[in-house]
């Protein structure tokens, strides 16, 4: 059990790993050139990562400008931005599956990225044996986000065969657990610099970074 629940979910992009400023730079980047290379957008590479930035602070998805202002299909970008996502320049936690081995619960992952984005990054990280069966993605379910409504959190947790209230949901993205939460489950969000969300109500515990969330669960 942690935290009363039998289940734990874990988002993967930013929580399992850290995204240091100088890698979200370097995402923002990847998106603009997605944009621009793969799907014609025509601007300027500067001003797509200028956008994409902007995208990321208003909406917590850089490509919402895109999709509102600029006919792109998310859809489209989905798989553009994940095809060249930069994942060999991930630095991974030292003995992070160790740590995850211990934790007395069923463990999974629902993530935003696609699912070949997805195996690169467990496979880089040392967790892919570990979760290989247990690895969801958001186009699993037909969408391409986890911070639209709570219906895809219900559909992942119709597919594991569990109740929502049973889990306990942990990500980075304060805008996730808002439906994480609205579904039923407890909401652990992590955090790298200054908690920018603890006046959330729909979060119910905040981390810095994931090792301090597992060695608390273990210790306690």
């Amino acid at each position: 059990m942690v935290l009363g629940k039998n289940i734990i979910i874990y988002d993967l992009d930013d929580t399992l790993y850290n995204k240091t400023q100088e890698f979200a730079n370097i995402l923002d980047t990847t998106m603009a050139e997605a944009l621009v290379y793969d799907l014609g957008l025509k601007m300027d590479i500067s001003k797509a990562k200028e956008l994409v930035t902007e995208s990321y602070r208003i909406y917590r998805d850089g490509g919402e400008i895109f999709y509102r202002d600029y006919n792109i299909k998310p859809q489209d970008l989905f798989i553009a931005y994940h095809k060249r996502k930069p994942v060999e320049k991930i630095v991974p936690y030292n003995n992070l599956i160790d740590k995850i081995k211990k934790v007395p619960a069923n463990q999974y992952i629902f993530t935003a990225s696609d699912r070949y984005a997805s195996e690169k990054i467990l496979k880089h990280l040392g967790l892919f044996e570990f979760f290989k069966d247990r690895y969801f993605s958001v186009e699993d379910f037909g969408v391409f986000k986890k911070n639209e409504n709570a219906d895809v959190y219900y559909k992942f947790c119709e597919k594991i065969k569990v109740s929502p209230r049973d889990c306990v949901f942990v990500d980075d993205s304060y805008s996730n657990l808002e439906f994480a939460k609205e579904a039923g489950m407890t909401t652990v969000r992590i955090y790298y610099g200054n908690n920018s969300a603890k006046d959330k109500k729909y979060i119910d515990y905040a981390y810095k970074g994931i090792l301090s969330f597992l060695d608390d669960i273990l210790e306690n």
